[in-house]
């Protein structure tokens, strides 16, 4: 069973087939993914402990014990603690890739999105 460590806490892959793969996430108090998208996978979460804040495009919502919240392909989302106790959650993603490489971030806590710098957009480079 694949396990990752992660600074906002767990993953835990708990099925995988083509098409779709079912993740166990444990979030740590206070803490929060990176705001993100991906290109090739959907995902459905559904919360089994504690509260979830949920970043969709432009909404932001509360999805509470056995409540679900649907993140279509290409969306930007975020998912955050803002609770006491850790956040669990199962992700359901669908889709035609489902690789950990496929995460677009652009914002995260803990330094992990990559910049480039075009020279043309800043004339002071």
């Amino acid at each position: 069973m694949e396990r990752g460590e992660r600074p906002w806490g767990t993953y835990t892959v708990l099925d995988e087939n083509s098409g779709y793969k079912i993740k166990r996430i444990e979030v740590l108090p206070g803490q929060r993914l990176s705001l993100q998208k991906h290109h090739h996978r959907s995902e459905h979460w559904i919360v089994v402990s504690g509260t979830a804040k949920v970043t969709c495009g432009d909404k932001i919502r509360v999805v509470n014990i056995n409540e679900s919240t649907f993140i279509p392909i290409g969306a930007s989302h975020r998912l955050e603690n803002p609770g006491v106790i850790p956040l669990i959650i199962i992700e359901v993603q669908s889709g035609e890739y489902l690789g950990e490489d496929d995460i677009v971030r652009f914002q995260d806590d803990y330094q992990r999105v990559e910049t480039t710098v075009d020279p043309s957009v800043d004339p002071a480079l």
